[in-house]
């Protein structure tokens, strides 16, 4: 593997990582239908704002939220909506996942 290679994936990984918490994941779901201020996430959470928090930076430092500032909130929305891509992609996966654990059943 060569060093562009090597960065590129490295880049991959940091957006998978990203991706790899189920609050996040629920985040993505919940931003896909419209922006929300933290206050409203925290409250879907039921979760502290400080942690909500923690998770909206994680998102946002990979790419895929970005803010928008009306008066003193901060609403967060899906920057890449092609995210939603790969929640298909998976959701197919799973799928098949289980089809195959089926067959192996009977």
């Amino acid at each position: 593997m060569n060093k562009p290679n090597i960065a590129l994936y490295k880049t991959q990984a940091k957006i998978m990582k990203a991706l790899a918490h189920p609050t996040r994941l629920f985040i993505i779901n919940e931003l896909a239908n419209k922006e929300k201020c933290v206050c409203e996430l925290t409250n879907l959470i039921g979760a502290d704002i400080s942690t909500v928090s923690k998770h909206l930076s994680i998102l946002k430092n990979a790419g895929i939220v970005d803010t928008n500032k009306k008066g003193t909130s901060i609403f967060y929305h899906l920057k890449m909506k092609c995210v939603l891509n790969f929640f298909v992609c998976i959701n197919e996966i799973l799928k098949n996942n289980i089809k195959e654990q089926i067959t192996l059943v009977k």
